[in-house]
């Protein structure tokens, strides 16, 4: 008779206490994951500021329908988001912890979707893959760098991400165990879904939808269909969002939905919209990227997982990643977190490889592959840490000579972990490694890239130059990103030319006007033509990351009397 195979010992890398309560280790480690960086970071563009500002102008204008940005009508996505970044607002402000403009307080909604896909994974992955392998999975979910990102920026994201994976949760539940599943965990499962459609639309019902179209063609049948209530389910999804969809629809006269469809929906999948454009097979490229530093666990894991495709469990898991995985693959707009509802499902299936005593190895080439990603990462983070305050700044930050031991740290490590074969221990020992990695660089490094932060460099030298200058009475142009709204004002007007910025100026006493320096021969022309002597009252200089170039803000007023 042959022994029985030792059990994987990876948890205990945890304290005993922590193995007794893992709800509360994935807390800790979720917070020393995604927290470096959360308060340090200044507003970043493009998305992020839109999201913050429009949530800001609907508090500050108590319209809790319509979304506005600045002058303009936001009409690309649901309002849920916007919701409940102003339901942190007023909980921040009546706490007195904070006040609206920090852009902090906007990321609050992202840190908790993140959590509570990482919780949710854990709590309904025990049933999936069991306890130990549904706690390394939730804990590779944390520490995947597509999701650190996303914790800390105040978009949709990362609560889409808690929807999806609580909803998908509950589908493997009724998959699994159709008999047990009751009718409460049916309404919690439409619920969640109404909820993701008031957070981004279509994307968390279309992952449902798919997974259930696979399981029941690859079953030859949908026996679980039943338990999901889907007669009284749907239309209970249905009234979750159709209020507010009503309500605008109303309110815009039908223009929400035929710029939400017509120009942002299927702009994205027919053309690469925003310059975000991909081929087919870009996620699966850069998923060493964004599933950082948990991808080589879950890449040595496909091989199993196909050929036990016909495990319930597994099936379910695969069901959930590939149809929707092949949509997005499709669709010609990519972006790194467009995948992000899969990866629960990815990472419990890597999990419960990295778990499972008698899993096969990986095939040597993949093995390979996995390893040279997780390398690459880890050196480009350190490097790109190191590279860039220097190239940026001309100094080198502490921090960021220290990622780069970091960094070799973790990939040595690994490598000999996974060398004995130890693949539990390895997934967890890069979730633990990850950390102060993640913090040299989002805490130590990237908020101290001072020619980045242009928005609250020209809002601070403002409040110095003109301070208490009203609302609307500064103007900008050569710099038209949405951080600056954010960091000055919803009335902030944003100029096309030089010429714009002169008659802006001219318009009214008191005013103020920010010209950058492509924009600065047009504008002191306008000024002569209408005899006016502005004053140059400061200068910012910084380099604009969304459009790849530096750029001089010329900071201008005119004197009266």
């Amino acid at each position: 008779m042959h022994a029985p195979p030792a059990p994987d010992r990876s948890l205990g890398l945890l304290p005993e206490p922590l193995q007794q309560r893992p709800a509360l280790a994935l807390v800790l480690l979720c917070l020393l994951l995604w927290l470096p960086g959360f308060f340090a970071l200044p507003p970043t563009d493009r998305d992020e500021a839109r999201f913050a500002q429009a949530s800001r102008q609907m508090v500050e204008s108590g319209d809790y329908v319509r979304i506005r940005f600045g002058q303009e009508d936001r009409n690309k996505k649901p309002a849920g988001i916007h919701w409940a970044q102003a339901a942190s607002v007023h909980a921040v402000e009546a706490l007195h912890l904070g006040t609206r403009r920090d852009i902090w307080v906007y990321r609050l909604p992202s840190f908790l979707g993140a959590l509570a896909a990482v919780l949710a994974t854990w709590h309904w992955g025990r049933g999936i893959v069991g306890r130990r392998a549904a706690f390394l999975g939730a804990a590779m979910l944390a520490s995947c760098l597509v999701l650190v990102a996303e914790a800390r920026i105040a978009k949709t994201d990362a609560a889409l991400l808690g929807t999806t994976a609580a909803a998908m949760g509950l589908f493997a539940q009724a998959y699994l165990r159709p008999g047990r599943f009751t009718a409460a965990q049916a309404a919690a499962f439409w619920l969640l879904l109404g909820l993701g459609v008031l957070l981004k639309g279509p994307i968390g019902p279309m992952v449902a939808l798919l997974a259930g179209i696979t399981l029941a063609v690859a079953d030859r049948g949908a026996p679980w269909f039943r338990a999901l209530r889907p007669l009284w389910g749907l239309p209970l999804m249905v009234a979750a969002a159709a209020p507010w969809f009503i309500a605008i629809g109303i309110a815009t006269e039908g223009r929400f939905f035929a710029e939400a469809v017509g120009g942002d929906m299927l702009s994205k999948v027919g053309s690469g919209e925003e310059k975000h454009w991909g081929p087919p097979g870009f996620y699966l490229l850069t998923f060493g990227i964004a599933a950082f530093p948990a991808a080589w666990i879950v890449l040595a894991a496909l091989p199993t997982a196909w050929r036990e495709r016909h495990s319930p469990p597994i099936r379910f898991l695969l069901a959930w990643i590939v149809p929707s995985w092949l949509v997005f693959e499709a669709v010609q707009t990519k972006l790194p977190h467009y995948t992000m509802p899969m990866f629960p499902a990815l990472m419990l299936l890597g999990a419960a490889w990295a778990m499972d005593p008698l899993r096969r190895p990986p095939p040597r080439w993949l093995q390979f592959l996995g390893l040279l990603a997780l390398l690459g990462v880890a050196g480009g983070l350190a490097l790109g840490a190191l590279a860039a305050p220097f190239w940026l700044n001309r100094i080198l930050l502490p921090a960021a000579v220290l990622a780069v031991p970091l960094a070799a740290v973790l990939g040595f490590v690994l490598w000999r972990v996974a060398r004995r074969g130890e693949w539990g221990r390895a997934a967890l020992a890069g979730v633990l490694l990850a950390i102060p990695l993640y913090a040299a660089v989002l805490e130590g490094v990237v908020p101290r890239l001072t020619p980045l932060w242009i928005a609250p460099r020209l809002a601070a030298l403002l409040e110095e130059r003109a301070p208490g200058l009203a609302p609307g009475q500064f103007g900008i142009t050569g710099y038209s990103e949405p951080s600056v709204l954010f960091m000055t004002s919803g009335e902030t007007r944003m100029l096309r030319t030089g010429g714009d910025a002169a008659r802006f100026l001219a318009a009214a006493p008191g005013r103020v006007v920010a010209v950058g320096d492509r924009a600065e021969t047009d504008f002191r022309k306008e000024a002569a033509g209408l005899a006016l002597a502005p004053e140059e009252v400061g200068t910012v200089t910084g380099f604009n990351y969304t459009r790849g170039r530096w750029v001089t803000l010329l900071l201008y007023r005119v004197r009266h009397g």
